[in-house]
């Protein structure tokens, strides 16, 4: 029997043996969907501790054509961009239709959520269950750190929209034009 194998074949089946499961397979990759209208200190916080978890994280900015934003798309994508710029495992994308199906096309396993409360727990349960029934997809619950708690994208427009100080809500590159 010949067993004539050349160098490219060989180097191949090395790599595989030391390392049988592709790359994407190994990768842990996680949305954090949301609207991001804008980025808060919360969502940065989560985002943060988040990729310690996992291998990439993409943040997943929903596009709602009925929803009213206060920020445009661009704006909002640019403060995430800017806020992690020095991280290489955070991307952000934008995405329409259901997150298990996004999830689906961008080969993520994982849905990264934070909980501020009780009633986001509820909520978020309730989501959770529904994208599992949909697809096999986990979700990820991370508590809000006791200094973000508090903070939510529609106070922070709130507070914008009334002339208060923002500043101390949100990341130092997100700021109103």
């Amino acid at each position: 029997m010949n067993w004539s194998i050349n160098e490219s074949a060989f180097e191949h089946f090395i790599l595989i043996l030391i390392n049988p499961l592709s790359e994407t397979q190994l990768m842990k990759k996680a949305i954090f969907p949301g609207s991001f209208d804008p980025l808060t200190l919360g969502h940065f916080d989560i985002i943060k501790r988040g990729v310690t978890l996992f291998d990439e994280i993409i943040v997943a900015i929903g596009v709602n054509a009925s929803k009213k934003y206060m920020f445009s798309l661009e704006e909002r994508k640019q403060f995430i961009e800017d806020a992690f710029a020095d991280e290489s495992k955070i991307k952000v994308m934008t995405y329409k239709g259901l997150t298990v199906d996004f999830c689906k096309e961008i080969d993520a396993s994982f849905i990264l959520r934070g909980l501020r409360n009780p009633a986001d727990f509820e909520f978020e349960k309730a989501i959770a269950h529904t994208n599992r029934d949909l697809a096999p997809i986990e979700t990820v619950f991370l508590l809000t750190s006791a200094g973000t708690s508090y903070i939510a994208s529609s106070i922070v427009r709130d507070v914008i929209r009334n002339n208060g100080d923002y500043t101390k809500l949100v990341p130092k590159n997100v700021r109103v034009k």
